[in-house]
């Protein structure tokens, strides 16, 4: 989920993959969040974020530095009058894939609110992994675009996901929806890639877990938030933990994901309406909040979008979780 909302682009419907072989992406993974740079073939490099809860968007200043022209996006839609978006460019990389539909990236003004340390040439967000069937191999710090002969790797775990689609059945968004388990109860969260969090040094301080202070986190609304809080005391609580925003976290003992429980694994306030509203307006049912990379950090998870279906291979650090037959 992108930190700034005005960030969210004009959604797009994905077009199905047509890669016939596997791609590994070579993606920077940092603090469990994924990077992609694209090299254009004329020169000059796109520096992008990837966020599978996030938007499609190129910046104004990337179109600048890099002299990529730009056309008017259509009127009507999502798109304000006036608004430009510039064609995906040729690539030295063919093997990443262009946006969907006509293949445009809406350009973002500059947006004086947003913090300095967001470096990005823009970000490529569910659109653009919709469609497709892609592995984060996070121990291995591989981004991997699946070609039509994928299968399972031997030994995962398959969970289904929800997408929002209209009345025909035709999928509307790409935001998915997962379901985890979480002190004996199961929750529905957005599965968040690019789930982000800037600590405050006391944050940092308390910690003291040696990884930058931009890392990726998890995300809880305020309602659960509190009844977390309530019925565990226990549960470690940083207050102010998050820069700008002000907002607390808490440490979760164990997540269940995919019949593994995994943890501690942290997660960050937000208010209810982030998600309640929000986020879940995108979504094909409510979501408490998102789960992020500081969790799916344990496994090489590959969400096939066509499919509606994750499959979750543990490499470390998890425990299998035994469930009677329903």
């Amino acid at each position: 989920m992108p930190i700034l909302p005005s960030l969210l682009p004009i959604l797009a419907l994905a077009a199905s993959s047509a890669h016939a072989t596997s791609h590994d992406l070579h993606a920077r993974f940092e603090a469990d969040l994924v990077h992609l740079d694209a090299p254009l073939a004329h020169g000059g490099t796109l520096h992008f974020y990837t966020d599978s809860g996030g938007g499609l968007f190129v910046t104004e200043a990337a179109v600048e530095r890099l002299g990529l022209p730009t056309v008017e996006l259509p009127a009507g839609g999502d798109a304000p009058p006036g608004a430009r978006g510039v064609r995906w460019p040729a690539l030295r990389d063919a093997s990443i894939p262009p946006p969907p539909g006509n293949g445009v990236l809406p350009v973002m003004p500059p947006n004086p609110k947003a913090p300095a340390w967001i470096a990005w040439d823009g970000m490529l967000g569910e659109s653009w992994f919709g469609g497709h069937v892609w592995t984060w191999d996070y121990p291995a710090k591989r981004l991997v675009l699946e070609g039509r002969d994928w299968k399972p790797a031997p030994g995962a775990t398959r969970v289904a996901l929800g997408f929002k689609a209209g009345a025909n059945g035709t999928r509307e968004t790409n935001f998915p929806r997962i379901g985890v388990r979480i002190d004996g109860k199961p929750i529905d969260l957005l599965l968040d890639t690019g789930a982000m969090t800037r600590l405050t040094p006391a944050a940092m301080t308390a910690l003291a877990d040696a990884q930058p202070a931009v890392r990726a986190t998890s995300m809880i609304a305020d309602m659960q938030f509190k009844a977390w809080r309530t019925a565990h005391p226990d549960w470690r609580v940083i207050e102010d933990a998050q820069d700008g925003t002000h907002a607390a976290m808490i440490e979760v003992p164990s997540v269940e994901i995919a019949g593994h429980a995994i943890g501690p694994v942290w997660f960050t306030w937000r208010p209810d309406r982030a998600f309640h509203e929000f986020m879940s307006g995108m979504m094909d049912a409510r979501v408490e909040g998102a789960l992020g990379g500081n969790a799916l950090r344990h496994f090489a998870m590959t969400i096939d979008y066509p499919g509606s279906a994750a499959w979750f291979r543990c490499t470390a650090d998890c425990t299998l979780t035994p469930r009677p037959a329903p």
